[in-house]
């Protein structure tokens, strides 16, 4: 097996996370794995993780509200496409997803835990 960067491993961590039917944008997951800004990079981890990962669950974002498939080649978009459909992911008439429906946030890392100091601090100060 090849050894992957860590920026990879940040995100292939992600993306393993998304649960059966629901998705995230390229954007959402470099933003998830601490590389704001690396939608681009997502999308090369993607090709390079492959089957390893449930890639088809990792899509663009068409406006705020909405996610798409992006890929070009018409027989892996209707693959992607059976994929998400088959997992319960519904696409509206003009192959959109809804995010506020299908999108998944991953819970921060300790921000969210239970007893955190900072879930603490933000009782006693309320």
């Amino acid at each position: 097996m090849v050894e992957l960067s860590s920026s990879h491993q940040r995100i292939r961590q992600v993306v393993l996370k998304i649960p059966r039917g629901r998705v995230m944008t390229y954007g959402d997951v470099a933003i998830a794995a601490g590389m704001p800004g690396a939608a681009r990079l997502v999308g090369y981890a993607m090709h390079s993780l492959g089957r390893t990962v449930p890639w088809q669950r990792v899509l663009g974002r068409r406006n705020a509200h909405s996610a798409h498939i992006t890929i070009r080649d018409p027989q892996a978009r209707a693959r992607q496409r059976q994929l998400l459909e088959k997992e319960g992911v519904r696409f509206s008439p003009s192959g959109t997803i809804d995010l506020h429906t299908f999108g998944f946030t991953p819970r921060a890392r300790t921000a969210n835990r239970v007893g955190s100091p900072a879930k603490k601090r933000a009782r006693r100060s309320s």
